[in-house]
């Protein structure tokens, strides 16, 4: 069954071009995982510095499987000083 995944990121409006260049490669890099079905970043129209990750994923296996990659550690750790709140992370399985 598949997952969908939605995150909500909130920067420091000092850090957008920085953080802008951490997502480009965190992307293209999940992208080219196994089981990721969508992967897309998305910034808030009225909101500036929210940024929303849009995830589809194959199985839970492969969302696991994505929490454990390089890229992933990477990213999490190079941006946890630029953002303003802690990252929202919703996780669920389509309905209708």
């Amino acid at each position: 069954m598949n997952i969908h995944v939605v995150a909500v990121f909130k920067f420091n409006e000092n850090y957008l071009m920085e953080a802008v260049e951490l997502f480009q490669t965190l992307v293209r890099e999940t992208r080219k995982e196994e089981g990721c079905l969508q992967y897309d970043l998305i910034e808030d129209k009225d909101n500036k510095g929210t940024f929303f990750m849009v995830e589809l994923w194959e199985s839970e296996d492969h969302l696991n499987r994505h929490n454990g990659q390089d890229h992933l550690l990477d990213f999490r750790r190079d941006v946890s000083k630029m953002l303003e709140s802690s990252t929202m992370v919703y996780k669920g399985f389509k309905t209708l």
